[in-house]
């Protein structure tokens, strides 16, 4: 067992190929490459969506990160696919646009009930912070009681950034994409939804969790003492 953790590669945040392969392709096949003298609506569609989930289930088998919000990002391309390919009316795009980040949002503040809360997986773990140095100076001050409360608080915070996503992923959605689904145009307007999604809701959401982020470092900080450099964690 020790073995076969010892072996799995550790993942590396590789954010150009994401947004190469998740955003920047499948947006140029839908809009470029979905009419009958090209692919067709329906193989379009597919041959779009083909490459986010790939690269997903990819990064699922080999690094193993078999967690919530990984395994719905997955789930999530079969149901826009399934939208299309079905040829459902595109308000339930919308609405599948809207329910992802706000089940991870909801997921974020039920977690909060449980030994395990999101925002120890997302922001406050060993690849983010030094996470042992932390608990440890905070057991000798005394401060455990102090620190948990305002994790919660973060925690509060890092669930509005998923409703954020959730609000403006319907209306940028309901905005765009207005065609029939199964048709040329639906498929151009999807591929211009999910361009546009970038800059209007994934980098203003970017922005509020580095703003969690250095909350947290500031929290850190001020009960603990720690400096920047001993507060983060070493990349190897």
């Amino acid at each position: 067992m020790n073995d076969a953790l010892r072996d799995t590669p550790q993942h590396k945040p590789r954010p150009m190929v994401d947004l190469l392969v998740s955003i920047v392709i499948p947006s140029v096949i839908l809009m470029k490459f979905s009419g009958e003298q090209h692919f067709g609506p329906h193989q379009a569609l597919i041959l779009a969506l083909a490459f986010p989930l790939g690269w997903g289930l990819f990064e699922l088998i080999r690094y193993r990160k078999y967690n919530f919000i990984a395994v719905l990002g997955v789930i999530s391309v079969f149901l826009t696919g399934g939208i299309g390919l079905l040829e459902l009316d595109p308000k339930w795009l919308a609405i599948k646009e809207a329910a992802v980040p706000g089940v991870i949002g909801l997921a974020v503040l039920f977690s909060t009930r449980t030994r395990y809360p999101l925002i120890r997986t997302l922001l406050y773990n060993d690849k983010v912070l030094n996470v042992q140095r932390v608990d440890e100076r905070l057991q000798e001050r005394g401060l455990r009681e102090i620190f948990e409360q305002r994790l919660l608080k973060a925690t509060y915070f890092l669930a509005g950034t998923f409703f954020f996503s959730s609000v403006m992923n319907y209306m940028v959605a309901k905005w765009i994409v207005v065609s029939p689904a199964g048709t040329e145009a639906f498929n151009a307007e999807l591929g211009r939804m999910t361009l546009v999604s970038y800059p209007v809701i994934a980098i203003p959401s970017m922005i509020m969790m580095m703003a969690i982020l250095f909350y947290l470092w500031r929290t850190i900080h001020g009960l603990t003492g720690l400096k920047m450099e001993e507060i983060m964690a070493v990349q190897k």
